[in-house]
């Protein structure tokens, strides 16, 4: 029983009213019940009703805005509020004229540009005028420090809503790759603060840890490595691996379409070359964010991103060499120069191009954020390789300003990751690359080189399923003999009729290189009629220039077979997007 102090207002009776009634409730229900009295003494006293609706705006690439923003629906809702999530793909900027509380998640994706599907919503806000002087708002902004354009897209996005009379209610976070501390800090700031405007529960209620046991991004599961194979033929420049994992006790599931988030770790030359370059034995004692303290060799192998360099990083180094070069270099001139002379270096080069003349091991930790897992498309139906998780990787090599390099996960997978071995992942869902719901749909898949990941796990799912939809691949690489990934297993789902077409173009077999845009454009008839009776378009691969390039393909297509204008083709394909029927996994 709750006892009461002795100058609580209530006489006795109600004081054993209230024990009783109050006896037993959890933290949730205490808290509702909080902002509920809170809301209903100012409605009984003559106020006006606080407003408690909130709005989380998102914009996604891969998810993880989404992902964010149906966490703090959630801690929303539990905290009194009358949360939404509103896709920037579903909205426009005049509909923000009727909310009050604004959060906005947005994350930027290639050269500071807005995600995909935020496109429209993006454009129409930064040129278009909306009256906001009743919107209250604050922008969460995902990015990658080692891009120029960090978080460009919630900067404009936040600079501009400010610019329309919206009134911030906490300064946007900037968050990097490793963004889970950043966003949470950013939310505690916005629930304290909405907490006490509203009439909500307090911040404290927020949603609860994901127990210990549980595998997940904080806790990654160790999956064993059941096999790894080179799908190159011998006399291949590539070495392209398929390897397959166990989620036996993970307790993951996924869907085609889904990605596996690999933990790597750093490869032992490459940290030698970075401790003989920073003069230290690597015995030395470190303490990394949030306070564990690791030996410096440690925490470079298993912790720290070490090879990435970005404006942030150069800066940061400079302050401690004293360079006047690197001065000189991060100059608001000079900004072209200095992009042209990181690109193909890494922290090591730093070190050794600008020496300091002391360096301890906390000065060089302190260059580096926290090491980012790496996102691979799932190539594997669960329903096909029960308990298995299989992906499609290219190790990275590469020589760069006289000095061989690698990619950091690729090339653990390649080199480290043994079969019988465990490799640290987790779960990413990506529901912005999905199998059509109605199995008798068409689709067609445009995948080179690695790219033909996922539509390895679309057709095995398909196959399983017993689907009836036609499905067509456009598949390229560069050599037929050395470099048709999966070659049998096509050979079979054509046979078998689970996969209907293929188009394949190798760039290095013809004197004139021939890509899968070309293809593309050789069966445009076809293609068009395929996406006149329905088909979905699926595009996975290099975003620089392969996805941009299909893109323009397919417009052409589109153009010449639909008797369009560019205009009406770009238009057209608008329209595929907003009806998920054009979906891409590019990076």
């Amino acid at each position: 029983m709750i006892e009461f102090p002795t100058h609580a207002p209530f006489n006795d009776g109600q004081k054993n009213l209230l024990s009783q009634a109050l006896t037993g409730l959890d933290a949730n229900q205490t808290s509702w019940l909080s902002g509920y009295l809170a809301a209903w003494q100012g409605v009984s006293a003559g106020a006006a009703a606080v407003d408690t609706s909130l709005t989380v705006l998102f914009g996604t690439e891969s998810g993880n805005s989404e992902g964010l923003a149906d966490l703090t629906v959630k801690r929303a809702k539990k905290a009194g509020f009358k949360a939404t999530m509103l896709n920037m793909s579903d909205a426009e900027p005049k509909d923000l004229e009727k909310v009050t509380n604004l959060l906005v998640i947005v994350s930027t994706w290639g050269d500071g540009e807005p995600p995909e599907a935020a496109e429209n919503f993006y454009n129409t806000l930064l040129t278009e005028s909306v009256k906001l002087d009743d919107l209250n708002f604050s922008v969460c902004a995902l990015g990658d420090t080692s891009y120029d354009q960090f978080c460009q897209t919630g900067k404009e996005i936040d600079e501009r809503l400010a610019e329309l009379g919206a009134k911030r209610l906490v300064d946007r976070a900037d968050c990097d790759v490793d963004f889970d501390d950043s966003y949470a800090a950013w939310a505690d700031s916005v629930f304290d603060k909405l907490g006490s405007a509203a009439s909500a529960a307090p911040a404290a209620a927020s949603f609860a840890a994901a127990p210990a046991i549980e595998y997940g991004k904080k806790n990654p599961f160790p999956a064993e490595v059941l096999d790894s194979v080179v799908l190159n033929g011998d006399y291949s420049k590539k070495e392209t691996l398929h390897l397959e994992f166990s989620l036996e006790g993970s307790g993951f599931s996924y869907e085609p379409g889904d990605v596996l988030c690999v933990v790597p770790q750093n490869a032992d030359d490459v940290i030698a070359d970075l401790l003989e370059a920073a003069g230290l034995s690597g015995e030395e004692e470190v303490e990394l964010k949030g306070g564990e303290k690791k030996a410096l060799k440690v925490a470079l192998k298993q912790d720290l991103d070490i090879t990435s360099l970005s404006r942030k990083v150069v800066k940061a180094w400079q302050e401690i060499s004293g360079s006047l070069k690197l001065a000189d270099l991060l100059a608001d001139d000079a900004k072209a120069q200095l992009k042209e002379w990181i690109n193909g270096r890494q922290i090591v080069d730093l070190l050794v191009e600008f020496p300091a003349k002391e360096l301890s091991a906390a000065q060089l930790v302190s260059l580096m954020r926290k090491l980012p897992p790496r996102l691979y498309s799932i190539a594997s139906s669960p329903k096909a390789h029960e308990g298995e998780v299989h992906l499609t990787v290219a190790a990275v090599r590469y020589n760069s300003n006289g000095k061989d390099r690698k990619g950091v996960a690729s090339t653990f997978l390649a080199d480290d990751a043994k079969k019988g071995d465990k490799v640290l992942c987790y779960m990413h869902h990506n529901k912005n690359f999905r199998l059509p719901e109605n199995d008798e749909t068409p689709i067609i898949m445009v995948g080179p080189g690695t790219g033909v990941a996922p539509f390895r796990a679309f057709v095995e799912e398909r196959a399983e399923r017993g689907a009836k939809g036609e499905s067509w691949l456009f598949f390229g690489d560069q050599h037929y003999n050395e470099d048709f990934l999966y070659q049998l297993e096509w050979q079979d789902h054509l046979k078998n009729g689970d996969l209907t077409k293929i188009d394949v173009a190798f760039s290095r077999d013809m004197p004139e290189k021939v890509y899968v845009q070309h293809k593309m454009l050789e069966r445009a008839e076809e293609l068009y009629q395929w996406l006149e009776k329905g088909a979905h378009f699926y595009v996975c691969g290099d975003a620089s220039r392969m996805a941009s390039d299909v893109n323009d393909a397919l417009i052409e297509v589109i153009s010449s077979q639909g008797g369009k204008s560019k205009e009406d083709a770009e238009a057209y394909i608008a329209q595929l997007k907003k009806d998920k029927r054009y979906q891409r996994d590019v990076y």
